[in-house]
């Protein structure tokens, strides 16, 4: 029997991909590794789940661990569970805030993830290690100028903040595994927005601050972008792609060894992004030329500037993104399993419209 073991849970990844993967193999067994301070949330998300779909009830146990720390802080007899059944691990936790400090950012995403591949060597000494499903981010790249391919990493790039670097640095550590001999699949989104076709979203960041800053305005919404805004890429992808892309792909045996990069392969341009966004406000963009510096500098330093823009400044390096990603290996890979990505045309409509009917949704994410 295969157990299938989830860190992140019960976050947005985790309440989705725990029900696919136990629909995929109907012997399955899950068990969600839980910080005990979440464990009330993961008890309702978990009760949401099998209400939705009686098929996966009763197969999931909810387990008090920590992944930053040596046996991810499991039950010893839980642990020898485990370890006694062939294993399949989704790697989902992560520290997803921008502007975090680092103390926490290398010991969550760094530490964590050295501990979960730590463990998967012992299942794959022991009963076995079907996979380890872990999730990166696009942004390993840094700010790389150029082309980034899927299996590149290491191309001496710089980083804008501890996310982006500490997330680098824990692929390097599950890239190491793989390379020798660990099954892995290795899962890189952009930056994830609500749903395709409802909009749905649990959190407002990222290209939802740009949003919220041109909501607030009048008729004209006057919107300050760096210089060659007009030139510079920003990917974002609705987050059911996502979510397809690593359910499918999670039981596709030609993804073993694999990096995917689950990006837009045509994406808008900042301009682009921000002109869509007023134009389905029912507003005129008025584009402001101000360099990043000078807008940084302003939000954190000059009073009233940061609670007149709402926007953290961490988000403004996402501005001048240099990187583009080549997803022409992803997208053929996906096309073997039945997945393509929306265009932003395609989930823009719906992003605005869930954000203008939910203004009750925040911008904090679980950590």
């Amino acid at each position: 029997m295969t157990t299938v073991l989830f860190t992140g849970f019960p976050g947005f990844l985790g309440s989705a991909l725990l029900p696919r993967t136990l629909r995929r193999d109907p012997e399955a067994r899950a068990v969600a590794l839980v910080q005990e301070r979440w464990m009330d949330r993961a008890r309702e998300a978990l009760a949401d789940i099998e209400r939705d779909d009686p098929s996966v009830a009763g197969r999931t146990d909810l387990v008090v661990g920590d992944i930053t720390t040596t046996g991810l802080g499991l039950d010893a007899a839980v642990r020898s569970r485990l370890l006694a059944d062939r294993l399949e691990i989704f790697h989902l936790a992560a520290v997803y805030d921008l502007s975090v400090a680092p103390e926490i950012a290398w010991r969550v995403n760094v530490e964590g993830t050295r501990q979960v591949v730590a463990f998967a060597r012992e299942a794959a000494d022991g009963a076995g290690l079907r996979r380890l499903q872990y999730v990166s981010t696009c942004y390993v790249s840094g700010r790389y100028d150029g082309i980034f391919d899927e299996s590149d990493l290491e191309l001496g790039q710089a980083f804008a903040n501890h996310y982006d670097h500490t997330k680098h640095e824990a692929e390097r550590v599950v890239v190491k595994a793989r390379d020798a001999g660990l099954p892995v699949t290795i899962y890189r989104p952009s930056v994830v927005v609500g749903d395709s076709t409802t909009g749905r979203t649990q959190k407002y960041d990222g290209p939802y601050y740009v949003l919220q800053l041109l909501a607030r305005q009048g008729g004209t919404a006057f919107m300050p972008l760096p210089p060659g805004a007009d030139r510079v890429a920003f990917n974002l992808v609705p987050s059911d792609f996502v979510v397809d892309g690593i359910a499918a792909l999670a039981g596709h045996e030609a993804a073993v060894g694999r990096t995917v990069a689950l990006a837009q392969p045509d994406p808008p341009t900042v301009v682009e992004m921000c002109e869509a966004f007023a134009a389905r406000l029912g507003k005129r963009l008025r584009v402001v030329p101000t360099p990043t510096s000078l807008a940084g500098f302003g939000i954190d330093h000059v009073p009233g500037v940061g609670r007149l823009f709402q926007v953290p400044s961490s988000t403004l390096e996402y501005l001048t993104h240099p990187t583009i990603y080549d997803t022409a290996a992803t997208t053929a890979l996906l096309a073997e399993v039945g997945v393509r990505c929306p265009t932003f045309d395609e989930h823009v409509g719906p992003m605005v419209e869930y954000f203008l009917a939910h203004p009750e949704v925040g911008t904090a994410a679980m950590v």
